[in-house]
């Protein structure tokens, strides 16, 4: 298709939230939400049963805006440490986009618990995990629990999460990672093959977005829901995996049944294109496909299997 039937067919317009089309609407997102799908999952054993004695420390950076790449933006941090990071030894990491979403402690993930329990365990190395919230312009609060985002706030974070380019690797590698750092006097690991870069939906897609333009920073994605849909043009990562020289980046993939089918696509249909390609170009992934809607709670129930297998125990 030559550029000029492209923009006529308005293929190059981001079609706009709010329009209905065929007396459909893409606020029928809600719908794929706590659904009867979800009650099937519950947070995986390793949240629960806890035996460590060691918790890691939690560091809160609130209203944070010391970045470049999104520049006139703030947004909350939070910064996980083990006990047994060691100034000496560089610590995995893992970057959790929609980070507070993770991080609830009555939630369907309760990341903070499971990596206690998995480090403790020695199932995996001393991690450092970052929880990333969106960026917000500035003038514009973090949301109330509960409260949903200013349509500002939702659309910055389409911006940061769903384009189909490599700012949001360079905010990392740049902006958080550096900061974090600096920051708390740690010691990170810059193998790729020792960072996950993990997410929900948009924040699923900006996982793999950062890793498919900075393989060489970041070789590992956790993927729950991921939009590979036609909102910023993240439909086209099939054809593009299908068609690109392989690249050193593991991939684990879950949806469900019943998760997301609006207008900017189907999520089920997306991420099992997404799992046909990675499968036909050769990659390490795997694929989750179960019961829930859009939403943690599968994910969740696997959380310490999904680090497991990005991570293997050597």
């Amino acid at each position: 298709m030559d550029l000029e039937t492209f923009k006529n067919l308005n293929l190059h317009v981001n079609f706009p939230r709010e329009l209905t089309v065929n007396g459909r609407s893409n606020s029928e997102l809600m719908n794929a939400i706590n659904t009867p799908g979800d009650v099937h999952y519950h947070p995986c054993r390793e949240s629960y049963f806890n035996e460590a004695t060691d918790q890691g420390e939690l560091y809160r950076f609130e209203d944070w805006s010391e970045n470049t790449i999104f520049p006139q933006t703030n947004r909350n941090i939070s910064v996980y440490v083990p006990k047994q990071a060691d100034s000496n030894n560089p610590s995995n990491l893992i970057v959790f986009q929609d980070g507070d979403w993770y991080l609830e402690k009555t939630g369907p993930v309760r990341a903070t618990a499971v990596l206690d329990t998995l480090i403790h365990r020695k199932v995996i190395p001393p991690t450092i995990a970052i929880f990333a919230m969106p960026g917000r312009p500035i003038g514009y609060p973090a949301p109330k629990p509960g409260e949903m985002p200013s349509a500002e706030a939702r659309n910055q974070r389409s911006v940061e999460y769903d384009t189909c380019n490599g700012d949001y690797g360079s905010f990392l590698l740049e902006d958080v990672i550096p900061f974090v750092k600096e920051e708390l006097r740690l010691n990170i690991a810059t193998d790729p093959s020792k960072l996950i870069l993990a997410g929900i939906s948009s924040g699923g897609i900006c996982a793999f977005n950062a890793a498919w333009h900075w393989p060489e920073s970041f070789g590992n994605v956790l993927s729950h829901c991921g939009s590979y849909t036609n909102i910023r043009g993240g439909h086209n990562y099939p054809y593009l995996i299908r068609s690109t020289e392989r690249k050193p980046i593991k991939v684990f993939l879950q949806s469900g049944e019943l998760d997301a089918n609006i207008i900017f696509g189907n999520w089920a249909l997306a991420n099992k294109e997404m799992a046909s390609a990675l499968e036909f170009a050769g990659y390490q992934y795997r694929f989750e496909f179960g019961k829930a809607g859009h939403s943690l709670s599968h994910g969740g129930a696997i959380f310490a299997e999904s680090i497991r297998w990005l991570w293997p125990k050597q």
